[in-house]
């Protein structure tokens, strides 16, 4: 049996849309990428309109249908993979009752200071709200980003709007809404609101008077691999797309990044940058650590776990690099070159531009060390306040040096991660790793050698999430049996072994990386805590 998906992957710079045919392999047909604008507030908020993910959407589609030239009609099954941990507010016609807060969102600190960092506490958290969310959920909302207190936020600051709400959704969820009239949220997402019953497959209702959320605000919870609906008449004359044509649930991109990267197994880790960026394990049961803030989340295949680290500032640094560092010369470089006009492809050879610019730059960047926390940070510490760094800038330090900087301070901080992980279980010697990072030879070898393990990267690691949105459609459709098909889709294409001489450079950078944000947390708090500022400037006065 063969057939042809399409499916979303929703970032949180732009939707990269595909369209696979299934059999007994999955084959890239078509592809398109839409991006669009992530709002950073001075209040610490970072929102998005969801108006502009269903117009990428629309968009994509257009391209993908016009350069496959496959009809819509033969078109079997939609999916998704997505962001996760974003709060999308709906009223009851499923209309967003205000724009979408972020992952990154981080101005509910109050709600966050007032819900859970009081009275006695372990790990920042109040003893008697954490083990109680540990015996329910295996999990606790102790991080300012968790998606409960930006519930909290609006319902405090905006009260009008919270009256109008009749959903809590997430941006998967608001998609797979409009697209057939169904207000459902996959266990996955369900389970990144941390108010998820796994083990009995509903919402706690302990959890929710405990953080003050309204049962009746959530949507019926569905397996990954479930058919959320039919594509509505309305969404298939606006996609361009058969009336009928079945949506499957899909994942967040925490879930199902592992499966586009074959690393389905109990003991698998794979690591992913992109935008954001993390070291991820499939464990087989629910483990938490949370001194280093690291969870065990629910994943697409049932009954696994994924032991999990985030890094929201990845891929995000570079791009950072390339709008401030690079930007000079990348002008001079696209006179010189001609690139087509698609977005993904100006992407790739600005990237391009960059790793061949620092190629020469001997491991250490002569000295050079960049943190990456450029909107805060939330494991292996949890700070708001956190920020970038250049350190150990000499007279001779150019700018490939900085650029290199930055790529090894990821690389740094993910190694940091993976030993968090290493304290609780056993990571691969073997880590697959995928995203747009992992087109870099550049960058796989420099986390090889950081890591001081075995790279593996596969063809296409940019688009690992679409990939796992099309597998789950290949099960819903009853392609394959289950989710462990991945391991037999998804091949090792290219490895990079760790270099000793690099490695033992980059074992006695790592220690001073570490040290930093200890000796500099106090200085993060004063310069990036409003209140603290505002305190400082009536002490002044």
């Amino acid at each position: 049996m063969s057939a042809y998906v399409l499916t979303y992957d929703i970032g949180t710079s732009g939707v990269k849309t595909c369209l696979y045919h299934l059999s007994p392999s999955v084959s890239l047909v078509a592809s398109a990428l839409h991006s669009y604008e992530l709002m950073i507030l001075d209040n610490g908020g970072a929102e998005q309109d969801p108006a502009d993910w269903w117009q990428a959407m629309r968009a994509t589609t257009r391209q993908v249908l016009e350069k496959s030239r496959i009809p819509a009609s033969h078109i079997s099954g939609i999916s998704f993979c997505a962001q996760m941990q974003g709060l999308v507010l709906v009223n009851e016609q499923g209309e967003p009752v205000r724009q979408a807060m972020s992952y990154m969102d981080t101005r509910a600190s109050e709600e966050h200071r007032t819900g859970i960092r009081h009275g006695i506490q372990i790990a920042g958290a109040n003893v008697f709200k954490l083990l109680k969310s540990l015996a329910i959920t295996r999990a606790v909302p102790a991080s300012v980003k968790d998606p409960v207190w930006k519930y909290q936020w609006v319902q405090r600051h905006e009260p009008e709007v919270f009256r109008r709400v009749h959903k809590w959704l997430d941006v998967k969820e608001y998609l797979l809404f409009k697209c057939t009239g169904e207000f459902v949220m996959t266990e996955d997402t369900a389970y990144a609101t941390l108010l998820y019953d796994a083990r009995n497959n509903r919402f706690s209702k302990e959890m929710c008077r405990m953080f003050g959320v309204r049962t009746e605000h959530f949507p019926k919870v569905i397996p990954s691999t479930a058919m959320a609906g039919l594509l509505t008449a309305e969404a298939a004359a606006e996609l361009e797309l058969r009336e009928g044509t079945p949506v499957f649930g899909g994942g967040g991109d925490a879930s199902l990044i592992g499966v586009g990267a074959g690393a389905v197994a109990e003991g698998d880790t794979h690591i992913y940058l992109g935008t954001s960026g993390w070291v991820s394990t499939v464990v087989n049961r629910q483990i938490i650590d949370a001194s280093s803030m690291i969870a065990s989340i629910v994943g697409a295949r049932p009954k696994h776990f994924h032991y999990f680290c985030e890094l929201e500032t990845a891929g995000k640094c570079l791009e950072w690099v390339k709008n401030h560092l690079a930007l000079d010369e990348i002008g001079i470089y696209l006179e010189k070159k001609q690139v087509s006009d698609s977005q993904e492809t100006m992407y790739r050879s600005l990237y391009d531009y960059m790793m061949h610019a620092i190629k020469d730059v001997p491991a250490g960047s002569n000295g050079v060390i960049f943190t990456p926390w450029l909107h805060g940070n939330r494991c292996p510490f949890e700070d708001a306040h956190a920020r970038g760094l250049f350190f150990n800038i000499s007279i001779e330090t150019g700018k490939t040096e900085l650029i290199h900087a930055v790529l090894e301070g990821i690389c740094y901080h993910l190694r940091w991660q993976l030993e968090a992980q290493d304290r609780k279980i056993t990571t691969s010697q073997a880590i697959r790793f995928v995203g747009g990072g992992a087109l870099a030879p550049l960058t796989c070898q420099i986390l090889a050698d950081i890591l001081g393990r075995t790279i593996e990267t596969v063809d296409s690691p940019q688009n690992a999430g679409a990939i796992g949105a099309a597998i789950t459609a290949a099960v819903g459709l009853g392609i394959v049996p289950n989710l462990d098909a991945a391991k037999s889709f998804v091949q090792v294409s290219a490895f990079y072994t760790p270099n000793p001489r690099n490695k033992a450079i980059y074992d006695t950078y790592f220690g001073v990386f570490k040290s930093l944000y200890s000796r500099n947390k106090k200085a993060f708090g004063i310069l990036n805590n409003l209140k603290a500022n505002a305190d400082v400037f009536r002490a002044t006065l």
